[in-house]
């Protein structure tokens, strides 16, 4: 028995082979078809597409010749009105004709009186002629009752069309009106929201004030604690508000003591450090100053803007110190440099650039905010015909605003008053506008830019809350990218397809060419965090390109 089942084991090993094979053959031949119904059902996908685009491009040709039929009926109905009254007017015409020969020959019969009465044959048949033309005539007369008695006059029609041209143009002035007063009273709703919202915010914080208020330092109290004394602490606290003198304070302070460190220690190699401070040991602090550390950030975004940006941002601050200073000093420049830019946050150059550095905005915004003073100043010396470096106040007004063409007439009024011009000045002073573009050795630009920076944040920080107010969504909401897309189309309608997608990238994180296209995304499709998106956005060199609503052309 075992000698027999060894040999049925024998024979059936050839079969477990073929067995084998065969359900390899099927697995292949099971993953053939599915591949050949994805290939399919993808093509089926295309031709679908393909097909959904022949029907829209159908249903816009049925459109298009239904408005075409319409304007060929009315053209057709106006046809018929035209022929219909030319007809009219043709037989009133033969009827007037008729009516004058009828007239002129009774006249000629009134002046020969006697020429009938000689012969009665003549008389009876002219009688009888004339009873024909009666008859006639009478039949006429009814026939143009019959055709005419539900026809006005010309002159009637012509009256009633004048009438009603009159009407439609009253019409069209008072739509036109009432389209002005609604806007109007939208624009009013606006404001009275923001109004309300500004009410809210500011007895918001003054029932903070009120909770936390203190009695008011006394700041002359810190002119012999500052180094240069009473008349540097002038120059210092010169327009700062109490928590803009503490940063003043903390800074001056910080300063002290980062001259009294020689050496910094290193923060090691972690995830959360940043590249070009990644170092273990003592770094020794160079002791630079402010003006040394702002020249040297000046040097580098010279060198950043001409590289046209290929590495980022870090690398290349770092790449930029061991070219400047060596290999071996790098490090200890970096650190010293990253503590100032760190502490002096009222320094718009340091404030800035360490806000780029650590990812806190992106450098386009810096680039962008140059490249628009630039603009200015190249306005402002195009108006300078003389070359002298003056320009009258109303010139100063034009020139900005040809400049920025979207701000409102307070803002502009804001950056004139930063410039130097009072409301009981006239427009014929004069203003050096070269000083309007100076900064001290310490990187500080005069009033006017600082307004003019100030003002731009105001703006991306109004267009973000008019985005999100279009959107309608708390900031823990999700948003999908068509809808960022509609709602920032809707609020900003002179965006080209550029900047949109530029946008878009921004806030999904993603690169411009791997957004999709406007129709091909899905509804469901990406989706982010309205609050991520909007902290993206407001990293990101974000302005208005046009008015919300189109005023129409005149």
């Amino acid at each position: 028995m075992l000698a027999h089942q060894r040999e049925k084991i024998r024979a059936l090993e050839p079969l477990k082979a073929k067995l084998v094979t065969v359900n390899e053959d099927c697995n292949e031949r099971i993953l053939a078809m599915r591949a050949e119904e994805r290939y399919e059902i993808s093509m089926l996908k295309k031709e679908k597409m393909n097909l959904l685009k022949l029907i829209d491009k159908k249903n816009e040709e049925k459109i298009s010749l239904q408005s075409e039929v319409t304007k060929l009926r009315k053209n057709l109905a106006e046809e018929y009105l035209h022929y219909l009254s030319e007809r009219d007017a043709r037989k009133i015409l033969i009827a007037d004709l008729n009516e004058l020969r009828y007239q002129r020959e009774d006249m000629s019969l009134a002046q020969y009186p006697g020429i009938w009465g000689e012969d009665p044959v003549k008389l009876t048949v002219a009688l009888k002629m004339a009873r024909q033309d009666l008859t006639r005539m009478q039949m006429e007369l009814n026939t143009m009752k019959a055709n005419f008695g539900d026809v006005v006059p010309r002159r009637d029609f012509e009256m009633q069309e004048k009438t009603n041209k009159d009407l439609q143009e009253q019409l069209d002035s008072l739509k036109d009106d009432y389209e002005e007063v609604r806007k109007e009273h939208e624009m009013l709703l606006q404001l009275h929201m923001s109004t309300l919202r500004e009410r809210d915010q500011f007895y918001a914080e003054l029932q903070e004030i009120q909770r936390t208020s203190t009695p008011r330092p006394d700041w002359s109290k810190c002119e012999d604690v500052v180094a240069g004394g009473r008349d540097r602490w002038h120059v210092l606290a010169e327009g700062k508000n109490s928590d803009q003198l503490v940063d003043v304070l903390l800074e001056e302070i910080g300063e002290g003591l980062l001259r009294e460190k020689d050496f910094f220690p290193g923060l090691g190699y972690g995830e959360s450090i940043p590249a070009f401070l990644q170092f273990d040991g003592i770094v020794e602090n160079k002791k630079p100053t402010k003006k040394d550390v702002v020249n040297i950030l000046k040097d580098a975004w010279k060198e950043r803007i001409a590289e046209e940006q290929k590495e980022k941002f870090p690398d290349f601050f770092f790449n930029f110190l061991e070219r400047r200073f060596g290999p071996s000093d790098a490090m200890a420049w970096a650190y010293t440099i990253f503590e100032y830019i760190k502490l002096f946050h009222s320094n718009e150059v340091m404030n800035q650039f360490y806000a780029v550095l650590m990812g806190k905005r992106k450098e386009s915004v810096y680039i962008k905010q140059k490249e628009t003073i630039a603009q200015l100043l190249k306005e402002m010396t195009h108006a300078d015909s003389q070359n002298e470096g003056l320009l009258t106040m109303e010139q100063l007004s034009t020139v900005l605003r040809s400049t920025f063409p979207f701000k409102k007439d307070e803002k502009i009024q804001e950056l004139m008053e930063a410039g130097g011009w009072h409301p009981s000045s006239s427009n014929a002073d004069l203003v050096n506008y070269r000083l309007l573009f100076m900064e001290d050795e310490e990187g500080q630009s005069v009033p006017f830019l600082q307004k003019l920076w100030e003002q731009y944040l105001n703006e991306k920080d109004e267009y973000l809350y008019e985005l999100k107010q279009e959107l309608g969504l708390e900031l823990h909401d999700k948003v999908t990218l068509p809808k960022l897309r509609e709602a920032l189309m809707t609020i900003d309608p002179s965006l080209d397809k550029q900047t949109l997608n530029g946008y878009l990238s921004q806030a999904f994180q993603f690169p411009v060419t791997e957004l999709p296209e406007e129709g091909e995304e899905k509804e469901e499709g990406t989706v982010i965090q309205l609050q991520t998106a909007l902290e993206q956005l407001q990293m990101s060199d974000v302005r208005r390109m046009g008015p919300r609503e189109q005023e129409p052309a005149t």
